[in-house]
């Protein structure tokens, strides 16, 4: 029997903006490079593993708010979420120290100019980034929305947290040129029908919650909606009939039913 490879804990945020023209929600989406081993060429949200760094955050409360009553785990992933969606877009969601408004557009600007390179190449921490600059995690931004475990069988397994947040004012986010290769803001619409017709290829976890954030009609919508409810923790089976493949999912994560059809087999 093949051994089960341990998931590893990443973190993802769905950062949301209203787009007023269009009266729906959009956004934030990247699309991965066609070299990532993980969901190459995918229209993904920005996110990644957990890292020891992380951790380090953790013990330094001062670069952080809203994490009352949060255990280790809890944490280490919120924190994740925010450096990897900095690290991968450039939008940092945080305060500077004192105050209680997220950082401003230009501020946040310069400080990814001045350290974001260097951050996603390994050569300075984002716990310095966040010491040298003034800045305090704005945890309490985060709403948990998602949580999927990669299946059993698979060769690289993650047990991946989604956050909805809205995006800070006039932070407008740009890919990295590396990981990613393009980004977009997009409502959930336009990205559902960009995996219909070939556009977008879209991992089934993403596709699932972009129709179940389509139901919003505001960013206000989305964030009341999620917050307070309890995540129920997906981890899909898949299972194979005459027909191709199908994945069966719990009814009560809120999908819209329990069993899904991802194509014929190969």
């Amino acid at each position: 029997m093949a051994e089960i490879v341990p998931p590893r804990p990443a973190s993802t945020i769905l950062l949301l903006r209203d787009a007023a023209a269009k009266k729906e929600v959009e956004v934030f989406m990247m699309v991965r490079h066609y070299e990532i081993d993980f969901n190459s060429g995918a229209l993904v949200f920005p996110g990644g593993s957990v890292d020891k760094g992380d951790k380090e955050i953790i013990a330094n409360p001062q670069l952080y708010s809203g994490g009352e009553g949060l255990d280790e785990a809890s944490l280490s992933f919120r924190i994740a979420a925010i450096r990897e969606t900095f690290e991968e877009s450039g939008i940092l969601l945080a305060r500077p120290k004192g105050s209680k408004a997220l950082v401003d557009a230009k501020t946040a600007s310069a400080i990814e100019a001045a350290h974001r390179a260097d951050l996603c190449d390994g050569k300075i921490t984002f716990l310095k980034v966040l010491d040298d600059n003034g800045m305090v995690l704005a945890l309490d931004e985060l709403v948990p929305y998602a949580h999927w475990i990669t299946p059993e069988g698979m060769p690289k397994r993650f047990d991946t947290w989604f956050f909805l947040a809205a995006a800070p004012p006039e932070q407008v986010g740009a890919h990295d040129g590396k990981e990613s290769t393009d980004s977009i803001w997009v409502s959930p619409r336009e990205a559902l029908e960009g995996g219909e017709s070939g556009r977008f290829k879209l991992p089934f976890p993403t596709t699932r919650n972009l129709i179940k954030l389509g139901k919003q009609g505001n960013v206000k919508a989305a964030l009341d909606d999620s917050r307070g409810k309890s995540v129920v923790t997906v981890m899909p089976v898949m299972t194979r009939n005459d027909g191709g493949r199908q994945l069966r999912i719990p009814l009560e994560a809120g999908y819209d039913g329990d069993v899904f059809e991802v194509g014929a087999q190969g």
